[in-house]
Parts: C-alpha cells; sequence; structure tokens
C-alpha cells in the first residue's frame, strides 16, 4: 500500500509560549510510524503539514491511504484541517473524521454530548467573559483549563483552585493568554486512569492504564499537567509516575470504567483509535474527563502504546492495525 504520513513537527521557537509545540510530534515518533509501515511492507513518504505545498501534494500524488497524526496549525477546528483537505479531494485516511477531531477539541461541547449519552463527567461551567459569575452548582476544589487545546497546554498545578479569588484569577489568565473560553470543572480527587480503544477487524478496549502520581511529590504535581507530559520521566524535577497496565482495579470498576470510554468513544463519533481520560472518584465511580482521538504514538513515552504493549502487540502491529482499520472502512464504502 501507498501511504503518505501527514504531521506537525515538534520544533523549538523562543519567540512562542513554551507549550505552544507541545501537541506536535518529534522527530523519533515520525520516524518510528514510518518504519514500522515499511516494516509491514508499505510504501512511506511523510509529509510535515507545514509544507508550503500540501494540498498540491495530493493533487499531484497518488496515494492509498494517509496515515494522519497532523493536529493542524491554529484555531478551534485545527485538528480537522488535513483531514478536511483529504476530504475534499476524496482520499481515504486514518482516524476519526473532521466533525469527530473538532468536537473532540472542544472540552465543554463534548461533555454536554456526554452527560446527554447518559456518561459521567464532572461539572462544570465555560467562562466566555472574565468576570462572569460561578455556577452555585459547582463546589471547590474546581480546575480551569482552556476550553480547546489538547496535551494539557494551559495546565499546572496552580489550575486546581480552591476558592473564589483564585479561580477568577486563573480564568483570567486563560482567557487572555489561550484567546479562547475557560472550562471550569469540578475536580475529581482519586486514581487517574486512561483507556485506549482499537478498532482492528472489531472494537477492542486495550488494558486500562493507571498513571500513579504518589511517586511525584517532589514536584508537587498530581494531576496531567503540562509539565508532567512535556518532561515525563524527569527524576531532577520530581515527574516520574508510575504506571500500572493493566490497572490495579476490581473486576466491577475494570467493566464500569471501559464500559465509559467505549459510550465515550462511540458518541463523539470516534474511528480506528481513542484515547479517554478518567478519574475514580472516593466511591471507585468513573467521571470522563476527556477523548482524544489524535493520541500520541511516541513508541516510548505515549500512553497508547503501552496499553498495546500489555495487550502483547508489537509497535508495527499497533500502526498496522491502525491502518488496516481505516483500510476496510474505505473497503465498506466502496
Amino acid at each position: 500500500m501507498k501511504v503518505a504520513l501527514t504531521y506537525n513537527l515538534k520544533k523549538k521557537d523562543q519567540t512562542k509560549p513554551e507549550d505552544y509545540f507541545s501537541e506536535f510530534d518529534s522527530e523519533e515518533t515520525i520516524g518510528a510510524i514510518v518504519s514500522a509501515l515499511k516494516t509491514k511492507g508499505h510504501s512511506v513518504e511523510a509529509i510535515d503539514v507545514e509544507y508550503p505545498r500540501l494540498f498540491s501534494f495530493f493533487k499531484k500524488n497518488r496515494v492509498d491511504m494517509v496515515f494522519n497524526i497532523a493536529e493542524g496549525r491554529c484555531g478551534k477546528f485545527r485538528e480537522s484541517e488535513v483531514p478536511a483537505i483529504l476530504d475534499y479531494l476524496n482520499i481515504p485516511y486514518t482516524g476519526s473524521s473532521t466533525f469527530s477531531l473538532a468536537l473532540a477539541l472542544n472540552k465543554a461541547l463534548t461533555k454536554k454530548i456526554l452527560k446527554a449519552e447518559g456518561v459521567i463527567t464532572p461539572n462544570f461551567q465555560v467562562f466566555s467573559k472574565e468576570n462572569a459569575a460561578l455556577s452555585p452548582d459547582l463546589k471547590f476544589p474546581l480546575i480551569v483549563k482552556p476550553n480547546c487545546e489538547g496535551s494539557a497546554k494551559g495546565i499546572n498545578k496552580s489550575n486546581v483552585v480552591h476558592n473564589q479569588q483564585d479561580l477568577m484569577n486563573k480564568v483570567k489568565e486563560v482567557i487572555r493568554v489561550y484567546k479562547q473560553e475557560a472550562l471550569v470543572e469540578e475536580f475529581i480527587e482519586g486514581k487517574e486512569l486512561t483507556v485506549g480503544i482499537l478498532e482492528n477487524g472489531k472494537t477492542s478496549i486495550l488494558p486500562i492504564l493507571e498513571i500513579d502520581f504518589s511517586t511525584c511529590k517532589n514536584s508537587g504535581e498530581y494531576f496531567y499537567s503540562w509539565r508532567m507530559k512535556e518532561f515525563q520521566g524527569n527524576e531532577q524535577l520530581g515527574l516520574v509516575p508510575t504506571f500500572h497496565c493493566p490497572a490495579r482495579l476490581d473486576k466491577k470498576t475494570e467493566e464500569l470504567v471501559k464500559e465509559a470510554a467505549l459510550k465515550t468513544h462511540r458518541a463523539v463519533g470516534c474511528l480506528d483509535i481513542s484515547r479517554t481520560d478518567i478519574r475514580l472518584d472516593s466511591n471507585n465511580v468513573p467521571y470522563v474527563l476527556e477523548i482524544n482521538p489524535l493520541p500520541g504514538l511516541d513508541p516510548k513515552e505515549s500512553n497508547f502504546p503501552i496499553m498495546a504493549y500489555a495487550a502483547g502487540m508489537r509497535y508495527e502491529d499497533l500502526i498496522e492495525a491502525i491502518l488496516l482499520s481505516a483500510s476496510e472502512r474505505k473497503g465498506k464504502s466502496n
């Protein structure tokens, strides 16, 4: 199969905020995916979406499938940019549709759909203005997030707030720095989990990954902040979470968590692959925080490959499964 890999390359630019390129992929990840595809017998061309002639490349070069990991460049719907071009050119690609990618990036809109589908998610409020009043239904502690960002951009330990003044200060900061609404939701104190779903001939729920932050005392951060994701494993910074895969859960809780992840995957309309972040409260009730239809595929550090390895897959098997799921879907649509 002739495959094009579309991606955004992670860069360093001191004129940009330090978390600006966090969603983009490293040369190591891009190289690993190319190598995996070639190992499975495919020819591959890697295309950075910053490439100025991206549109003309696909008009001039025939490919059987695009393996898409591109996050897009800017805006609230950026993850849909490359898939939208491919849809226009009638070129099949891996992963979710333009609609699902745009939806999932909007945390508040996703949460509204989850609530309508009976999926438990923390109570929340969207702040579009800095001086808006807090709903009396929300109880501290709260966490403040940019509403349309991924990779924990704009989130650090100070985003968990315990009083009105700190809340207002953080809401103002998010709105001003990220030029978008601030999502405020109740902070769930409890076990952090993430669940991968892979459609490889059937819908498979991978072994649940538990991220234990009790080993991160020196950092003062006990959840997936931007620093935790960006510098994971840095002992000097204390950003050394412990991973348990499968997660340490009783059978009943495990089934509840898997059910919540699968319902979220289907409610958002994800295809081929997704990763849902969940927290358990003190009563082992799973709260869905968000879903990522474009989960990281770094073979060493990303959560999704860790779960695939626990399921007995090799990295090249994971990449091939994603490709074949999209190819099978293409065959059914013809």
